[in-house]
């Protein structure tokens, strides 16, 4: 009886202990090249999955006689905390093509470059770059100007806006439409 007792109380202190955020028990989603319409990836160890519901802005357009790529996820579940609850990647004068890995660096003409939107309360809101130093890379894994799909996978660090401390962004993947 006392084996039952003990085995009964564990299970219930087991079955009440405080579930971890959703964020954290969800698997990020698959890396594919359907035009599935996802956004995901590790920050600091934490999933960061697209919370719009596949509705997310993502466009290479040729404008001005240069390309523009970009892409944004949101995360709303990161807001008014301490890691980003928005992350894009994007290139500046540059074409982009299938199978081509890009080296996330300074947003400048000619570069790829990725970004982290912190929002720490209603009035105290930063990002932070890729740079020099705080570098990453974009694959673009499928780009099909037929069905306007573009896939691919990212990793880059970054510096916190307040903290100074090193930001991981890791096994980052996405799935999308793109308008041209």
């Amino acid at each position: 009886m006392k084996k039952l007792l003990l085995l009964l109380t564990i299970t219930l202190t087991l079955s009440c202990c405080n579930k971890d955020d959703d964020n954290n028990t969800e698997t990020l989603p698959l890396a594919t090249q359907t035009g599935a319409g996802t956004f995901a990836c590790k920050v600091n160890g934490q999933n960061f999955i697209d919370t719009s519901d596949g509705y997310f802005n993502c466009f290479y357009q040729f404008t001005g006689g240069e390309y523009y790529f970009s892409i944004s996820g949101e995360d709303q579940d990161y807001k008014n905390s301490n890691l980003p609850w928005s992350i894009s990647l994007g290139t500046v004068h540059k074409t982009i093509s299938q199978e081509e890995t890009l080296q996330l660096l300074e947003s400048t003409d000619g570069n790829a470059s990725g970004v982290a939107f912190f929002t720490f309360s209603i009035n105290n809101s930063e990002s932070s770059s890729t740079n020099s130093q705080f570098t990453g890379e974009l694959t673009i894994t499928k780009l099909d100007f037929t069905n306007n799909i573009v896939s691919g996978t990212f990793w880059f660090d970054i510096e916190h806006p307040v903290t100074g401390e090193t930001v991981e962004i890791r096994e980052g993947r996405f799935d999308t439409l793109f308008t041209q």
